[in-house]
């Protein structure tokens, strides 16, 4: 069985699928241009990573399975704009909270023989998962849960509020430099109602898809190093190399030397 995503994918999705070598599936890669047959696993994550885009699966496999993978699906990210309803849909408690070490994440699977398998394979893999991660992250649910809930009006302070105005103001400062700079480009910038916010808001993603249009870079992830910007190249997501990944999750002290490093680039 094939495994697609559309091109710009995950990185990790080729090396995840092939790592055991299965006989009973494969990575095919870009789902808009590999044929898949009648037969497939498509995954869609949405919010996009690596470009912060709102996909839908494009395959219409009559007998494969659709992996939503909601790993960005958070308001601090991106509009929340109808409640996720698909067959397979996978979270993740990094993306959500930040608690990254935690190492958890869920899925809400509907076809109770898919649900038996993966809990299958996390019982051969990890013999289960750790009840300390479990009690970790389930308190940590309830807090965010418990401030919305339990707060009084005002909910500028708390988790989801203050992370969508921290990434708001450092997109805001990443896009100011990027229109002067004349040899970089962003994405389109996305704004729609959000059902969490009861607002109009616009999206602001964990990664930013840059673009260079500067003549002669064709590797500009090589040309960003050579600056000190790490990046991640657009040949680990299926592209070309004239487009990077860059982390807009970084500590304060580390976004703004990026955006010193950045803004010095003619």
């Amino acid at each position: 069985m094939s495994v697609v995503s559309p091109a710009p994918y995950y990185s990790s999705y080729p090396s995840v699928t092939n790592f055991l070598n299965s006989g009973l599936y494969r990575w095919d890669g870009d789902a808009n241009t590999t044929f898949a047959g009648d037969t497939c696993i498509e995954l869609v994550c949405s919010p996009n990573n690596p470009d912060g885009g709102i996909r839908k699966a494009v395959t219409k496999s009559k007998s494969g399975k659709t992996i939503h993978d909601f790993a960005y699906y958070w308001p601090q990210y991106t509009p929340i704009t109808e409640a996720a309803d698909h067959d397979i849909m996978l979270f993740t408690v990094s993306k959500c909270t930040g608690h990254a070490g935690t190492r958890l994440g869920w899925a809400l699977v509907k076809d109770m023989e898919v649900a038996q398998k993966m809990t299958k394979f996390i019982e051969l893999n990890t013999i289960g998962v750790s009840k300390d991660s479990q009690l970790r992250a389930a308190k940590i649910l309830k807090v965010v849960c418990d401030g919305y809930e339990l707060s009084p009006t005002s909910k500028v302070n708390l988790l989801f509020h203050f992370a969508q105005r921290k990434m708001a103001e450092r997109w805001s400062r990443l896009r100011a430099v990027v229109a002067t700079s004349g040899i970089f480009s962003l994405p389109d910038k996305l704004s729609s109602y959000c059902m969490f916010a009861k607002e109009v808001v616009s999206a602001n993603p964990p990664f930013a898809w840059l673009r260079c249009h500067k003549d002669g870079v064709e590797d500009f992830e090589s040309f960003l190093r050579e600056r000190k910007i790490i990046t991640r190249g657009g040949s680990k997501f299926g592209v070309d190399q004239r487009v990077v990944r860059i982390s807009m999750l970084d500590t304060d002290e580390a976004f703004n030397v990026f955006i010193g490093r950045i803004t010095s680039l003619k």
